[in-house]
């Protein structure tokens, strides 16, 4: 059974960063009370996005598979 991401307006879209590496470790968007604030590695970043460059950023995923 497949359950229904919901998106309303606590939904926060965010794209997570490994500022050591210099690469993206991935991206994906949750309820904003649900995210947490911080991340297990102290060289990961997220950073959040708006809910059109999210949806760009999917668009552009999907061209290149």
């Amino acid at each position: 059974m497949v359950t229904k991401r919901v998106e309303d307006a606590n939904t926060r879209y965010y794209i997570d960063l490994d500022l050591r590496k210099g690469v993206i470790i991935g991206w994906d968007f949750g309820q904003r009370e649900q995210l947490s604030q911080e991340l297990p590695d102290p060289a990961h970043h997220r950073v959040f996005l708006t809910k059109g460059q999210y949806r760009k950023l999917e668009k552009k995923k999907s061209i290149k598979n």
